[in-house]
């Protein structure tokens, strides 16, 4: 039977496969280029390509970013959390 260590593992030698090998096709960054330069380059060719996928890839990370902060503070509010980690 395989554990859920293995998997894990299993889990992140794939990942660093797969994801070096998007990293390699889809990374356009040139020498002469800052990280910002670069990510502003491929957001305005995304939205050229699909302005409507683009608008709710934006909405979606928005809705993650409330969601996790709803969830901290549920469990900060509700739970003992603060007194488990020491900080009351």
């Amino acid at each position: 039977m395989i554990g859920a260590i293995e998997i894990l593992i299993i889990a992140i030698i794939f990942g660093i496969i797969y994801g070096r090998d998007a990293i390699d096709k889809t990374f356009k960054k040139h020498a002469d280029e800052n990280l910002a330069e670069s990510f502003a380059v491929d957001i305005k060719e995304f939205y050229e390509k699909d302005p409507k996928r683009l608008i709710f890839l934006v909405a979606g990370g928005f809705g993650a970013v409330i969601f996790l902060g709803l969830g901290a503070y549920w469990a900060i509010t509700r739970t003992d959390l603060l007194k488990m980690i020491g900080l009351e």
